[in-house]
């Protein structure tokens, strides 16, 4: 397709002027003003028709397979046109791209060629999990003259996976265990603070009194204490909500991809340590009950599974949801559950199914910390709806903090974190829990 470009779009309406002084002075040569105007015209069609044409130019596409929610990645552009003589050196490139790469929709750039040939780099960031598309790629390069623009159109299928973003946890799950194996954290969660009898060791000074096994010191003549070592095999279930106020973007990404990037990190730590872990997904159903695993080699197991939950649009069923998860479970067990109190009615419904849990299983609430509805509560207004703003921030902020404490009453632990610090906080309190051997 051939059109034309600011330039001759200029050119041609200064006629206009020139037609009407001429018609005005020279009322017998009015028409030659109309000179201008077709001479334009027929510049601009031979300026179109002087480019490369739009089946001269090829394209291609790099992109990767699969990405993580959240993370940026690059998509690379190739230009290649079948003659470089009178090939351009700059193309413009429009891309329709799936809303889970850019809320607009479409990205606009520039790319720099050289003898008909150049690539340019996109960098993308997926917001959403789920098969995200590149669908539509437009290029246009003017002529020779600046005065016309061809435009070439390149239908794809380019499809990217977006899956939950595991490319923090090998690394926070390493960096974790070497912190903590400075201070013999790892050292002591295997031996030395559970409730299964390890081995007699010789009492030293520091020991608990209470672990001197006076029986067997008497019969050795020497004073022997025990060693005990946590147990393993627990079963660890995070409950992920994914209903609509779970879908709620913070900071650029919805509470569920948080949520599912801090249960991972969490359950990679916890295969490590010999338990087994397994996810719970729900929004007004039970979306999904993954088998338990157990090892670290089963942990790909769990990705997969967390790639399937979906937004839902919906609002979360808590009743039904953690009914049937109590139902599944025939061991007591740790019960990670990631969600947000929207409003007092559901936070009442989900603390009365929460009670029948709270009876037999060890259960971890784990919300984010709204930084921004804290600031609306916090800042000084400075116009009347920002008095509005606050109030209903702060009403909001007190709710929240309400249920938090019925919870902590009822028997259930609480973890309130920023969204960027979850995941580290999650895996201390479960470490904590370990080391207690509470589960």
């Amino acid at each position: 397709m051939i059109y034309p470009t600011a330039r001759s779009i200029v050119l041609t309406a200064l006629g206009a002027p020139a037609a009407l002084v001429i018609g005005v002075m020279i009322p017998q040569f009015w028409h030659l003003g109309l000179v201008w105007v077709v001479l334009i015209i027929a510049l601009t069609v031979f300026d179109g028709l002087s480019a490369p044409g739009r089946t001269q130019l090829d394209i291609e596409l790099d992109k990767p397979m699969a990405v993580g929610v959240g993370a940026p990645f690059s998509v690379t552009t190739r230009l290649r046109f079948a003659r470089t003589r009178g090939a351009p050196r700059k193309v413009e490139l429009a891309q329709r791209v799936d809303e889970r790469l850019e809320i607009r929709g479409i990205r606009r750039e520039t790319a720099t060629l050289i003898d008909g040939v150049g690539e340019h780099g996109s960098v993308f960031t997926a917001h959403r999990r789920g098969p995200a598309e590149i669908e539509t790629i437009w290029a246009r390069w003017k002529g020779p003259l600046g005065l016309a623009w061809v435009q070439a159109r390149e239908q794809l299928v380019a499809i990217i996976a977006v899956t939950p973003n595991i490319a923090p946890i090998h690394d926070k799950a390493i960096q974790l265990f070497l912190r903590d194996a400075s201070f013999g954290l790892i050292a002591q969660v295997e031996r030395g603070e559970g409730s299964e009898f390890e081995a007699l060791t010789e009492f030293q000074l520091g020991m608990d009194k209470r672990t001197i096994d006076w029986k067997q010191s008497a019969r050795h003549t020497a004073l022997l204490a025990k060693e005990y070592r946590t147990e393993r095999n627990n079963h660890i279930v995070f409950a992920l909500d994914t209903g609509r106020t779970m879908c709620e973007p913070l900071d650029g990404l919805p509470r569920v991809d948080r949520a599912i990037t801090a249960s991972l990190l969490t359950a990679y730590v916890a295969l490590k340590l010999g338990d087994r872990a397994s996810l719970f997904g729900f929004a007004g159903r039970p979306l999904l009950a993954s088998p338990t695993v157990s090892g670290a080699r089963a942990f790909a197991s769990l990705q997969r599974a967390a790639a399937d939950l979906d937004y839902m649009p919906e609002e979360s069923n808590y009743t039904l949801a953690l009914t049937t998860l109590a139902s599944q479970l025939h061991r007591r067990s740790l019960i990670i559950i990631f969600t947000e109190f929207a409003d007092p009615t559901s936070a009442e419904l989900m603390l009365r199914a929460a009670r029948r849990l709270v009876d037999r299983h060890l259960v971890l609430f784990v919300v984010m910390r709204d930084a921004e509805l804290a600031d609306i509560a916090h800042d000084a207004p400075e116009e009347p709806a920002d008095v509005s703003r606050a109030v209903a921030a702060s009403a909001l902020l007190r709710e929240r903090a309400i249920v938090i404490s019925k919870l902590r009453r009822m028997g259930a632990d609480v973890l309130e974190a920023p969204h960027g610090q979850i995941g580290t906080r999650l895996v201390d309190r479960y470490m904590t829990l370990k080391r207690r051997s509470l589960v």
